[in-house]
C-alpha cells in the first residue's frame, strides 16, 4: 500500500457527516463552530469541531441542522471540502436507510462494501474545468475505517437488533420513496438498502483521500415489503429516534479506536495515478480549487 507524499496521519482529525435525524454530536466537547468558505459554495452548515476523548471530531450536518436541504440540494462537494480543509482524513456517516432484504430488519445496521448509483441531478466530481482525474472505486468505502466500525457497532448492538458486514448500499435521488416497482428491481439486483446520499459522498471524498465509512440504519422496510405499512416520514422518524442514541455510542466508541490506531487506508493516495492532465495544462483558476488536494502531486501553488 503506498501513500500520499509526506503523509502524517498523527493530527488528522475524523469527520462525522449526520444524516437524518442525528444533527449533533453528543460528547463533543470544546466546541468550535466554524464557517469555511469553499470554492464550491458554502456547506451545509457551520463545522462543529471538538473532541470526543483523544480526537479531534469535525462534525456536520448534511441536511443542515433544521433539515433545510433535500438530498439533491445537498452541497456535497463544498462540505467535503470544507472537511478535508479542516484535516479530516477519515469519515463515518450514519445514515438512515430503508431495507431492501427481509433480513435486514427495521432497526438493524448494516456497513455496506458497494453501491448502485442511481442519481442523475448532481456534480459527482471536482474536477473538470480543464482538469481530469480518474480514481479507483472498485471498493468505494475503506476496508479497513469499514471493518473497525463494525466490530464496534457489533459489540454495541443489544439484544434483538443485528449488525450486517457487508451488503450494496443503492442511492437513489429522491426525495420521494421509491415506486415498488422500482424497489422490486432493486431486490432483484442483490441491494441490501436504500438511501439517497451516501454514493455521493463516498465519490467525493475518495476524490479528496479521505477514507470513508458508513454506519447504514435500516428505518423501515422499502415499499416491496406488502406484509408492512408503506413507508412514511412517521415511521421513518419514530425510527431514526430509536436508532440515534446508539448511533452516537458507535461514533463516539469508533473515535477512540481511531485515535488509538490512526488506520492508513488506499484511500489517502488515491490521486497519485489517478491525475491525468499535465499540471501547467490546467487553467490557473481551476488549479486553485483543487490545491488542496493536489499539491502533494503537482506542488502548492504560491
Amino acid at each position: 500500500m503506498s501513500f500520499s507524499p509526506g503523509l502524517d496521519l498523527t493530527q488528522a482529525r475524523l469527520g462525522v457527516l449526520g444524516g437524518s435525524g442525528l444533527y449533533a454530536m453528543e460528547g463533543l466537547e470544546d466546541i468550535q463552530e466554524i464557517s469555511v468558505d469553499t470554492p464550491f459554495g458554502p456547506p451545509s452548515d457551520s463545522l462543529r469541531l471538538g473532541r470526543l476523548g483523544a480526537m479531534e471530531v469535525v462534525f456536520l450536518a448534511r441536511h443542515g441542522r433544521h433539515h433545510s436541504f433535500t438530498p439533491s440540494e445537498v452541497p456535497y462537494r463544498a462540505n467535503i471540502w470544507a472537511l478535508r480543509s479542516l484535516g479530516v482524513r477519515w469519515i463515518l456517516s450514519p445514515s438512515a436507510v430503508g431495507s431492501l432484504q427481509p433480513q435486514v430488519r427495521p432497526l438493524d445496521m448494516v456497513v455496506p462494501d458497494q453501491f448502485i448509483d442511481r442519481t442523475h441531478q448532481r456534480p459527482l466530481s471536482f474536477f473538470g474545468e480543464g482538469a481530469v482525474a480518474h480514481v479507483a472505486l472498485a471498493d468505494p468505502f475503506c476496508p479497513t475505517l469499514s471493518r473497525l466500525l463494525a466490530d464496534v457497532a457489533d459489540s454495541l448492538m443489544p439484544e434483538g437488533r443485528n449488525l450486517h458486514r457487508g451488503g450494496t448500499y443503492l442511492c437513489m435521488e429522491g426525495p420521494a420513496f421509491s415506486t415498488r416497482a422500482e424497489s422490486n428491481v432493486y431486490r432483484s439486483w442483490g441491494c441490501a438498502v436504500i438511501g439517497m446520499t451516501n454514493h455521493t459522498e463516498a465519490r467525493l471524498a475518495r476524490e479528496a483521500e479521505i477514507a470513508y465509512a458508513t454506519l447504514a440504519m435500516a428505518t423501515d422496510y422499502d415499499c416491496w415489503h406488502t406484509d408492512h405499512d408503506s413507508v412514511s416520514v412517521e415511521m421513518v422518524i419514530g425510527n431514526l429516534r430509536s436508532n440515534a442514541e446508539l448511533a452516537q455510542q458507535i461514533v463516539r466508541t469508533t473515535a477512540e479506536r481511531i485515535a488509538a490506531q490512526r488506520p492508513a487506508s488506499s484511500a489517502h493516495s488515491a490521486l497519485r495515478d489517478a491525475l491525468m492532465t499535465p499540471k501547467d495544462q490546467v487553467p490557473l483558476e481551476t488549479r486553485r480549487k483543487l490545491d488542496l488536494f493536489t499539491a502533494p502531486y503537482w506542488g502548492e501553488l504560491s
